[in-house]
């Protein structure tokens, strides 16, 4: 029998699969009761095949689990094929990435939690409803997860909940999981939040499935779904109440951080969505993407990093042009981490999604406010937050993203030598530009030529499949803004091969570099070749992570007077690499 797909099976039917228990201990107060007969298991109905969608209403209904009607967690069918497994709590959690038939072999995220009897669902109903009248919150400094495994134990013995004098290690394991789920975790989609392979979770209504989208498998839908308005509207107020946020009925739509510094958007009840409450976490990356990191995903290549690189060193302006999705923040993240340590670093963003190892860095973040019609006091725009860097004295303001009046500000800011670097959303340069000059932007002409690079990003099809990756984020083309309407290609992704076509030899900001420094071109172009070596070095030797980077940069400029014409660094990683902490004054 194969493992995989028995271990979806109910747990009376599945008594080896290791996500299922036998019951050995009884809630007290309970009459033994004798043995009953089991009734007939009923005959497997043939599933529709008029297509993916309606075999997931069918099974997405009130009758999977009739004992607890808050939401639905289907068991795979017969003829799925298992694709992955996945352990995330071991022995309690894991993940099923299944292949169904219904979806044309597409894949489905199937979330399998360890089972509980019913004595023991009993149990755990009497701890929950104890806990949630009587335990206190923690102090300041307590372990979460230490105190609610004491006082669950202490509640449990001091109402004698457990017949056995001493608790069975695995009755508690199991009911502790569900404990620390429904109290310190997320609940339902617990298992999905603590997967480190998923971006986005999305829950889109009543009655529908949850969706997620894997890092390797995209957009799948999982076997979880919410059938009680009520529980649905409780996780979305939890959720809000974790961002330290207000959602309601009369202001029912949410944009937020929660303590993990995921991204969620949510709505409330039917104000909004007909469906009922909805929303979407966006998942936050604890280690942010490195310029490394970018180079290693196939994403830009080592002489492309290297270019930004001399553009940020200078002070260049960068626009991160792409659609939803496509990893403009991510890759403005990475880019930003290329500025000199040294240098004064302002981001200005609605949800504080920006990781960079500086040191000299103010982070600001618009605050909303609530009030009727358009008085809303106290609420902290964008366009205010980017008049108000400009008294930073930065060297470089970052903007996570421009879409409103705050645009105009920051090409003000552009004008007077100010470094800048920003996100659009657009599917094309030329449409970046048009809604820049267009309201509520109102950019005049005359100062887009202080982008000076535009760089597109987007989600392609790759011609060569890595690993069970068959899509990726690749950096299509890179633009110098030569004026408005005038553009000169300098780097193109080539969808044949995955290469990249680069003729910086044409470039006129790199022209603009030399010409600065008392250069020529020829000069520019060996110093970006020498950087993408070094670059290639540390990644061939495993140093990635952006704090990292960030040393090697420090100790790259610390060594050098003139970082064109000096090789130090370079030399020192020639050796089995050490990063040097800058000489302190």
């Amino acid at each position: 029998m194969d493992t995989k797909r028995s271990i979806f099976k109910k747990s009376s039917e599945n008594k080896t699969g290791k996500l299922s228990a036998q019951t050995t201990v009884l809630v007290e107060k309970t009459p033994k009761a004798q043995p009953k007969a089991q009734p007939p298991k009923e005959a497997k109905k043939p599933q529709s095949q008029s297509g993916f969608a309606q075999s997931f209403r069918e099974m997405f209904n009130k009758k999977v689990l009739p004992e607890i009607p808050v939401v639905t967690l289907m068991e795979p069918p017969s003829n799925a094929q298992p694709v992955e497994t996945y352990i995330i709590q071991a022995p309690y959690s894991q993940v099923n990435i299944m292949s169904l038939p219904e979806l044309g072999g597409g894949k489905a995220y199937f979330i399998n939690e360890i089972k509980l009897s019913p004595d023991e669902k009993l149990l755990f109903k009497k701890i929950t409803e104890i806990i949630s009248k009587e335990m206190e919150p923690p102090k300041n400094g307590e372990n979460p997860v230490t105190y609610l495994n004491s006082e669950a134990m202490r509640l449990v013995k001091k109402y004698h909940l457990i017949k056995q004098e001493k608790i069975n290690a695995d009755l508690w394991g199991r009911i502790f999981y569900y404990l620390q789920r429904d109290f310190l975790g997320f609940g339902n989609i617990h298992v999905i939040m603590h997967d480190p392979m998923i971006e986005d979770v999305s829950v889109n209504g009543l009655g529908m499935p949850v969706y997620v989208w894997h890092r390797k498998y995209e957009s799948m839908p999982t076997n979880l779904s919410f059938i009680d308005e009520n529980a649905l509207d409780n996780l979305i107020v939890k959720l809000t109440h974790l961002s330290s946020k207000h959602i309601s009925t009369a202001y029912p739509i949410l944009d937020a951080m929660l303590p993990g510094k995921d991204r969620l958007a949510a709505t409330f009840k039917r104000e909004v969505s007909p469906k009922g409450g909805s929303f979407t976490i966006r998942r936050f990356r604890e280690e942010p993407f490195s310029i490394i990191d970018l180079v290693e995903m196939g994403t830009i290549n080592d002489q492309i990093a290297a270019y930004l690189w001399m553009l940020i060193e200078n002070r260049m302006t960068i626009a991160v042009i792409g659609g939803t999705g496509a990893g403009k923040t991510s890759t403005l993240n990475a880019i930003a981490s290329l500025v000199k340590p040294q240098m004064k670093l302002v981001t200005v963003e609605e949800i504080p999604e920006m990781n960079v190892p500086h040191e000299n860095w103010v982070q600001l973040v618009s605050r909303e406010s609530y009030g009727l019609g358009t008085a809303k006091t106290g609420e902290v725009s964008l366009f205010d937050l980017v008049r108000t860097s400009l008294r930073y004295r930065p060297d470089y303001i970052v903007v996570g993203e421009i879409r409103g009046e705050e645009a105009f500000v920051l090409f003000q800011a552009l004008a007077t030598g100010h470094g800048g670097l920003t996100t659009l959303h657009a599917d094309s340069i030329d449409y970046a530009i048009k809604r820049l000059i267009s309201p509520p932007m109102n950019v005049s002409k005359i100062y887009i030529p202080l982008i000076n690079v535009a760089a597109m990003i987007e989600r392609v099809q790759l011609p060569n499949a890595k690993g069970n990756l068959t899509f990726g984020r690749r950096l299509t083309s890179i633009s110098e803004v030569m004026d408005y309407g005038e553009y000169k290609t300098v780097a193109k992704w080539n969808p044949v091969n995955d290469t990249f076509d680069i003729s910086f030899e044409e470039s006129e900001q790199l022209m603009r570099l030399a010409v600065k420094h008392g250069l020529k071109l020829r000069d520019a172009l060996r110093e970006l070749q020498y950087r993408a070596d070094m670059l290639q070095d540390l990644r061939l030797k495993g140093i990635r992570k952006n704090t990292e980077l960030s040393k090697f940069i420090t100790n790259y400029y610390v060594q050098s007077q003139n970082a064109a014409k000096t090789k130090a660094a370079y030399q020192e990683i020639k050796e089995p690499l050490t990063i040097k902490e800058p000489a302190t004054q």
